[in-house]
């Protein structure tokens, strides 16, 4: 990976070098304040999560660091001379091939192209070295590899690469734009919510990325998980004024309920907030096995409890009603078989649905996810197989395509009226208000909405007709964090049973009490837990690549097969061998993790006689967790190395 450029030859610590500096600084959007006041310093290096309410001016930073808006009051510094990538919004439609369009990405790399070309048109010597010797410099030479596997990372194909860009639909092109911004070799990088488009595996593909990015990032982002594997520091935008916060986005959590708290008025809040969450702690954990799973959910729901405080301000406030009828069973699914036109994704899938049941859906890109969830809620029949369902079965569906079909000349308010004209207008009013649609904003045309409001809207929608099956086809995406959570706390307390598909690893941790992996076809339970699933992925992917290479290697003899295989495998032993040591380490590591954290469990490690037992536990704790962090990433890396080595072996044989 490249050097930023204040990675150079420095006198200073990486910390001390600013590189950008707002200083009583006020800003507008129209008549809207959105900032006053603010005084902030980034410095380089520095990993900083951008948080806040949906159109609280998160955005419009952004776009001021970026020159496209200007301060009206204070002082703005930038380095003048740091690069700065960010995702363009607009989503060309070009002949160009994908791979084409992600290096135009590295500005140097095309102006040096150009330069190189006319030196050799005009034979001109000096010139065609000087090209050469900065190409070598900005690893030139490994950029169209460097591009396949970003690419690849966010879960292109490689046939995808030729392919042009007018190919693709709106959401692969957001992907596109995100890797041409990954190709820039930036000082700065710009993220404006770089999950959004992504399913599960490409999101932690670019958590592994953003780890080892050199450079400063500023990031926005409603992903909890995502934003406390990558950011350094917190800035919280709220009540016209950014409040920055070290540490992660948990950490953050814990230092906003601690200062909410000193305010009296929160104060009763707060403690019905951790009551209600803890009434579901409790009732899980009663009833929660042994199993790996619904250890990881318990823990996760602990953790709920403990940042309840964090959210007490929080403008969303909703719960599932009960549903009318709540059937012993919901659904069977036998030997079923489903897919489109001619083409079976899914076959022999066997299900059954019962009331209360919370699984997550995992599996790659394209496996079948979706159209397991469309075929349970009935948008398509299955091609062969026997499909049961409950005579009082009642579906809520919530797909991206839904927020496409809400009628933009219509409110929130005459939505809600078309599904329940018995329903009073005040009590509708009341609803909305829990989902932050207040006053006037419920008599308003939703065309204009933004993205996050016309989710929350479909999601009101849905819950307002008390569904005994909810289907969440990547719920999240366009909502903010404190919706989240509201969805969050919402369906812990939702009798019916939830099916869930989602990029966001807390909510499938919170959720979900079963797993269930889509891949090859075959729809089958995921015995580990969430946490495994990396790991599941990494394998994955090499099996993959090894079907790959015996494909391409088809046309053959068998002795030079042999031959060229054992010379693949000698030059990547070293490679092979660095991995296994680190999944020995890893493994060792996560048993003293375990010894540790059960040590933790224990009640007398609280008594004040094992004070200075129960600090060096916590330090081992948190050292441990610093070095299993570090070993994962080695590995992750190794694992990458790996891919591409045999990637490369592949297109040479």
């Amino acid at each position: 990976m490249w050097a930023p450029a204040w990675a150079g030859e420095n006198q200073y610590p990486v910390e001390t070098i600013l590189m950008l500096k707002l200083e009583n600084l006020a800003l507008r959007r129209g008549p809207l304040l959105l900032f006053e006041e603010v005084d902030l310093s980034v410095h380089a290096g520095q990993k900083l999560g951008l948080t806040g309410a949906n159109g609280c001016g998160k955005s419009s930073l952004l776009g001021l660091i970026m020159g496209e808006l200007q301060a009206d009051e204070g002082e703005f510094y930038l380095a003048s001379d740091w690069v700065i990538a960010h995702v363009s919004q607009e989503t060309e439609s070009l002949e160009r091939s994908a791979i084409e369009f992600v290096m135009d990405g590295d500005q140097e790399l095309r102006e040096l192209q150009d330069r190189l070309q006319h030196a050799e048109q005009q034979q001109d010597g000096h010139e065609i070295s000087a090209c050469h010797v900065r190409l070598e410099e900005i690893d030139g030479y490994q950029a169209y590899s460097r591009a396949a596997r970003l690419l690849t990372g966010l879960s292109f194909s490689e046939a995808d690469l030729q392919r042009p860009m007018n190919d693709f639909s709106g959401g692969w092109r957001m992907r596109l734009n995100l890797a041409r911004a990954l190709m820039c070799r930036s000082d700065l990088l710009l993220l404006d919510e770089p999950t959004n488009h992504l399913d599960l595996d490409a999101v932690i593909w670019l958590e592994q990325w953003l780890k080892r990015y050199p450079g400063t990032l500023i990031m926005i982002s409603h992903d909890r998980d995502f934003l406390d594997a990558v950011v350094t520091s917190i800035a919280h935008v709220e009540q016209q004024h950014i409040r920055l916060y070290k540490g992660n986005y948990s950490a953050f959590e814990k230092l906003r309920a601690e200062r909410l708290a000193q305010q009296q008025s929160n104060y009763e809040k707060q403690q019905k907030t951790i009551k209600h969450m803890q009434a579901f702690v409790d009732r899980f954990k009663a009833k929660a096995t042994k199993a790996k799973q619904a250890q990881s959910r318990v823990k996760a729901l602990e953790r709920m409890a403990l940042i309840a405080p964090a959210h007490v301000d929080s403008p969303f406030k909703f719960e599932f009603a009960e549903p009318d009828v709540l059937p012993g069973f919901l659904m069977r699914i036998d030997d079923v078989s489903a897919g489109y036109a001619q083409v079976s994704v899914l076959q022999k899938v066997n299900l059954s649905l019962l009331p209360g049941e919370r699984i997550g859906l995992l599996g790659l890109n394209g496996a079948g996810k979706s159209t397991l969830i469309k075929l349970i809620a009935g948008e398509i029949e299955p091609q062969c197989g026997r499909i049961e369902r409950a005579k009082d079965l009642k579906v809520g569906y919530f797909a991206q395509h839904q927020l496409e079909q809400l009628d933009v000349q219509a409110s929130a308010l005459l939505h809600l009226q078309r599904i329940d004209p018995l329903a009073s207008e005040k009590a509708m009013r009341a609803y909305l208000g829990g989902f932050n649609f207040q006053g006037d904003k419920v008599l308003e045309p939703v065309g204009p909405f933004s993205g996050g409001e016309k989710a929350r809207l479909v999601l009101a929608l849905l819950i307002w007709q008390k569904p005994n099956l909810l289907l969440l086809d990547e719920p999240t995406n366009h909502l903010d964090l404190e919706m989240r959570l509201a969805l969050n706390n919402a369906i812990q307390s939702f009798s019916g049973s939830v099916i869930l598909v989602s990029h966001d690893r807390h909510l499938l941790r919170t959720v979900c009490d079963d797993l269930l992996l889509v891949d090859q076809g075959k729809v089958q339970t995921f015995k580990q837990d969430l946490d495994d699933y990396p790991r599941w992925l990494a394998d994955r992917k090499n099996q993959q690549l090894d079907s790959g290479s015996k494909s391409v290697r088809s046309g053959l003899s068998k002795k030079e097969k042999k031959k060229l295989e054992a010379e693949f495998r000698k030059s990547v032993q070293p490679q092979l061998n660095r991995q296994k040591r680190l999944e020995r380490a890893m493994e060792k590591n996560q048993q003293q993790l375990k010894q540790a954290e059960q040590q933790l469990a224990d009640s007398d490690m609280y008594l004040a006689e094992h004070k200075d037992r129960l600090q060096n536990t916590l330090f081992e704790q948190a050292r441990l967790k610093k070095e299993l962090e570090e070993v994962e990433m080695e590995w992750f890396e190794i694992s990458e190395e790996l891919e591409q080595l045999q990637a490369d072996f592949e297109a040479s044989v």
